[in-house]
């Protein structure tokens, strides 16, 4: 029995206690604060089996990879936004080649012409919180409707906003659970495995774009400056809103 079953026992015909996911979050996030990425893949992988998806920017492929080993086939959720780069799709298209899993493309309820028509040009310039909600945010949380958890691939030093994360928490928003396996890692610890186990990277890195997001929103970094300064730049911004 899993703590899933566990949660899910209700009744006066049972003795045992019911728990709430939001129980199990708790305990999980205390138990599995110090243990490995893979130790995090596979108490998820068994508590949630096929209720649990995998979301991916197509940055690169680390956490597919990961994810991947303990659960192959498993969901992978990709917004294409319809503002990403070539080479970002290009590395959607790859990875459904290279890995045993199962990519799902997500895509907003109006294509980028029906939004300018509706909402006037170049929304991502004016207000770029509500294109990043019609064109990320949205979709992605219809998406992870039929769903109980999904992973990501979020870590404590990307942005100060990340820093009290946890590895596994309670997304009161969308009212599931958010398993952050790989929330430890160190930029280091990131290029080790990727170097390690081949993984694949978007090309867009090797041209100093370090945070890859919608190309109109994104621009190449000078080095030794913030990893994340050229996502929305001048625009006082530095979260999408899918982890808010």
């Amino acid at each position: 029995m899993t703590l899933l079953d566990t949660a899910r026992t209700d009744g006066p015909e049972t003795a045992r206690p019911s728990l709430s996911l939001e129980d199990i979050v708790d305990s999980a996030a205390s138990a599995l604060e110090d243990a490995s990425p893979l130790e995090i893949v596979r108490w998820a992988a068994a508590t949630f089996g096929d209720r649990i998806c995998l979301t991916s920017s197509m940055s690169d492929a680390a956490l597919i990879h990961l994810v991947s080993k303990v659960k192959p086939g498993v969901d992978v959720l990709f917004v294409d936004t319809g503002y990403h780069f070539a080479e970002t799709v290009g590395t959607r298209d790859a990875v459904e080649a290279v890995y045993p899993v199962n990519v799902i493309n997500v895509t907003p309820s109006r294509t980028v012409a029906e939004q300018d028509r509706d909402l006037g040009p170049r929304l991502h310039g004016r207000n770029p919180d509500l294109c990043c909600h019609l064109r990320k945010v949205e979709p992605l949380s219809r998406a992870l409707e039929g769903y109980m958890a999904w992973f990501t691939g979020v870590r404590r030093g990307e942005t100060r906003s990340r820093k009290e994360m946890r590895v596994v928490e309670w997304d009161r928003k969308r009212e599931m659970v958010k398993v952050n396996p790989i929330l430890h890692w160190s930029d280091e610890d990131m290029e080790n495995y990727i170097s390690d186990n081949g993984v694949l990277v978007n090309p867009l890195h090797y041209d100093d774009y370090p945070s890859i997001g919608c190309e109109p929103c994104t621009s190449r970094v000078e080095p030794g400056d913030d990893p994340r300064s050229g996502r929305w730049a001048g625009l006082g911004k530095v979260e999408c809103g899918i982890h808010l």
